[in-house]
C-alpha cells in the first residue's frame, strides 16, 4: 500500500533579494549544511556577473535560469521486453529543480578559483545561450525530438 505524498515545507525568501526562487538554488548549492557561507558565494557569484555583464546579476541570473530550463525529457519505459525512450513534458516544478541543478553542476565543473567564479562565469555563459548547463538542455530536447516516434507509448 502506497503512503501518502510527502508535504512540501514552505521556503523562506532570500535576505537580498526576497525570492524564494534564490533560496532554492542556494539549497541546492550548499554542501555541508552551512548556509551563510554558500549565500554570501552566491552573491558575491551575482556581483562578479553584474561586472562582467554590466547588467543587473540577478537579473542575467534569472534569464540563464530560464534559458536553460527544459520543456520535455525522455523517459525510460519497458514496453513488450524493449526499452523504449519516451519524451514526455516535464512537471512545472521539475523543470526548475532540472535548471538548477544543471547550472550548479555544470558550474562545479568549470575551472576557476572559487565557487563564486565557476558560479558567475557559468550564469554569464547560460545567459547568453552558450556553457554546458545550456548545451544539457539542447541535448535533453534533441533527444526527445529524436525518440518522438514513441510518443505514443506515453507514461
Amino acid at each position: 500500500m502506497r503512503k501518502a505524498q510527502a508535504k512540501k515545507l514552505p521556503l523562506a525568501p532570500d535576505p537580498k533579494f526576497s525570492d524564494k526562487q534564490v533560496t532554492r538554488f542556494v539549497n541546492c548549492l550548499m554542501w555541508g549544511g552551512n548556509k551563510t557561507v554558500v549565500l554570501s558565494a552566491f552573491y558575491d557569484a551575482l556581483d562578479k556577473v553584474t561586472q562582467m555583464s554590466g547588467e543587473e546579476g540577478y537579473e542575467v541570473w534569472k534569464r540563464a535560469l530560464v534559458n536553460v530550463t527544459p520543456a520535455v525529457e525522455v523517459r525510460s519505459r519497458r514496453i513488450g521486453g524493449a526499452t523504449f525512450q519516451i519524451p514526455t513534458e516535464v512537471r512545472p516544478d521539475r523543470k526548475i529543480s532540472l535548471s538548477m541543478k544543471w547550472l550548479i553542476r555544470f558550474s562545479r565543473e568549470r575551472n576557476g578559483r572559487t565557487i563564486a567564479d565557476k558560479l558567475a562565469n557559468e550564469i554569464v555563459a547560460a545567459a547568453k545561450g552558450e556553457g554546458g548547463a545550456f548545451k544539457k538542455k539542447e541535448d535533453t530536447h534533441r533527444m526527445a525530438e529524436a525518440n518522438k516516434a514513441f510518443a505514443h507509448f506515453k507514461v
